[in-house]
């Protein structure tokens, strides 16, 4: 496989580099790849000494780390196939997905966690990554494999039912690392040096996996943030060229940073009239002529204080995972950093679209990568093709079938794509809304709309499956009259069967941990309706008796 021998290869002829950093304390500690190297051998050691056969699936389990990056490297040298899984899930919902891929053996971070899945019933050998480390270096060189077997098989976040084992190739991987990398030397141009990047996504997600992969062959400094809550004083230690995100990480920087702007009189009128200017442009209108003049002074004298802040290298910010409104995405434009969506499913080795740096345009998230075709299917749904799709899933050949037609990959993204081929997402077929007039109405842009109105909600979810109109839940510190002014303002240039009629607002927001969101942060629409059925019974009831 190209992507694993560019890898070893690096590490062995740069062996000083710090391929990998963590962030712990506020210092920076370094691993070389000579230390990255050594640890995969000697973990491809341990395995062998395990009875680990090429092909067998290994389980592995652990928050970000050099000793999880020298794990899944020796997993897939030895000629297994890695099992990644999520630390923060519930130990029951990780036995489930260890029943289903039936590893040799599972390899976890610490003692607690292997306690955890022994309570919840797993039965397969289980040993901490530091036992790894204890293995006799044998200089064993990798064996060798045919590049269309398994590598890795990435469970899906089970927005819609239970997760599926999605299995990816080598051919799957090599072929998506070229398109990165291509993407990549675009945005970096002629920077002398190697990438900066930081990372605070888990790797076991597929997208920040590639990430992972491409940093370590190109050569990159990877800063892997080891505590989420302290993301932006890891941000300063690593100063990066750029860094993967999830919407609601720029939502929360938008806010932050509009925050601060707002704090001083004349910050906050030449930043309110710089934003009136970008808003205007990206509603198609000509700003007005002192809004103008403000955007370019404040482009000139404010942001780049701004930009310094956020990192004094940053060239760009990708996003993916989900969809990120076009006014986050304009506000960072308005600010000097780009914002570039990546867009893909872990089915499409996570990746099928990604934005170039000279063809932004807020709300799309770029053309298909060379050599992927998409197209538009039944309700306009993306079908795609291409050597980054999967063969299937594991164990589930019904599955499998149902998620093809024709030969294209049904992504299950209702969407359209305008005539240079920039792709827009709409939202999940799944999640279309179809109320008592029969009309089929996608929930995400009309959340995307509200959600721009109430800067401090923390989730917003449009329903009305069923009922005779739609109705939103917001969770945050947000007050109802707030949320009544917003709609008023969104249904203004709505048609009667997509204007939203009645809100609730829920104090506290949705977590992975109380089942309402994925581990990446999406809305698990099904758990929600079922959680709060009744306030949701209660508040169309209400409405038809003041009716």
């Amino acid at each position: 496989m190209k992507h694993l021998e560019r890898i070893l290869g690096e590490l062995d002829r740069h062996p000083d580099h710090p391929f990998v950093q963590e962030a712990r304390g506020g210092q920076l500690l370094a691993f070389p790849g000579s230390w990255l190297a050594e640890r995969i051998r000697r973990a491809r050691a341990f395995l062998s000494d395990a009875g680990v056969r090429p092909g067998d699936r290994v389980a592995l389990l652990g928050t970000n780390s050099a000793g999880w990056v020298a794990a899944d490297l020796a997993i897939i040298a030895h000629g297994a196939i890695v099992v990644p899984l999520y630390a923060r899930s519930q130990p029951a919902e990780m036995a489930a997905l260890l029943r289903d891929a039936t590893p040799t053996l599972v390899l976890v971070e610490s003692a607690e966690q292997a306690a955890a899945l022994r309570q919840a019933g797993v039965d397969v050998p289980i040993h901490e990554l530091a036992a790894l480390e204890q293995a006799e270096d044998r200089g064993e060189e990798p064996p060798e494999r045919d590049v269309e077997s398994p590598v890795a098989i990435l469970y899906t976040s089970g927005t819609s039912g239970e997760p599926k084992g999605v299995v990816l190739t080598g051919a799957n991987l090599d072929f998506m690392l070229e398109r990165t990398n291509r993407r990549l030397d675009g945005l970096m141009g002629r920077e002398p040096g190697p990438d900066r990047v930081f990372h605070y996504l888990p790797f076991c997600f597929a997208g920040s996996w590639i990430l992972l992969l491409a940093s370590l062959g190109r050569r990159s400094v990877l800063t892997l943030n080891t505590d989420l809550s302290a993301i932006v004083e890891d941000l300063a230690l690593a100063k990066p060229h750029y860094f993967q995100n999830v919407p609601v990480l720029l939502e929360r920087m938008r806010e932050g940073i509009t925050r601060a702007l707002a704090r001083r009189p004349p910050t906050r009128a030449l930043f309110r009239a710089a934003e009136r200017a970008q808003q205007a442009e990206m509603r198609g209108e000509t700003p007005r002529r002192r809004d103008f003049v403000a955007r370019g002074t404040a482009r000139a004298v404010l942001f780049p204080t701004v930009r310094r802040r956020l990192g004094p290298r940053l060239r760009a910010l990708i996003c993916g995972s989900a969809p990120l409104t076009s006014e986050t995405q304009g506000f960072f434009d308005l600010i000097g950093i780009p914002v570039l969506q990546v867009y893909g499913l872990t089915e499409t080795t996570a990746i099928l679209t990604m934005d170039e740096p000279d063809r932004v345009v807020p709300g799309r998230v770029g053309r298909a990568v060379e050599g992927v075709e998409m197209r538009l299917g039944e309700h306009d749904e993306i079908l795609a093709r291409g050597p980054n799709v999967f063969g299937g899933y594991w164990n589930r050949p019904d599955a499998t079938s149902a998620s093809f037609t024709d030969g294209w990959f049904r992504t299950g993204d209702q969407g359209e794509v305008d005539a240079g081929g920039n792709w827009r997402v709409i939202g999940r077929i799944k999640n279309l809304i179809v109320p008592t007039s029969g009309h089929n109405v996608a929930p995400e842009p009309l959340e995307e709309a509200i959600s721009a109105r109430l800067p401090a909600a923390q989730q917003v979810v449009v329903i009305g499956d069923a009922k005779p109109w739609l109705a939103v839940l917001v969770t945050g510190s947000v007050r109802p009259e707030e949320v009544e002014r917003a709609l008023e303002e969104i249904n203004v240039d709505l048609p009667h069967y997509r204007r939203v009629r009645g809100s609730l607002v829920i104090e506290t927001p949705f977590t992975a941990e109380d089942g309402l969101l994925t581990a990446n942060g999406k809305l698990r629409r099904a758990a929600i309706g079922e959680r709060f059925r009744d306030s949701i019974d209660a508040l169309y009831a209400q409405s038809a008796v003041s009716a």
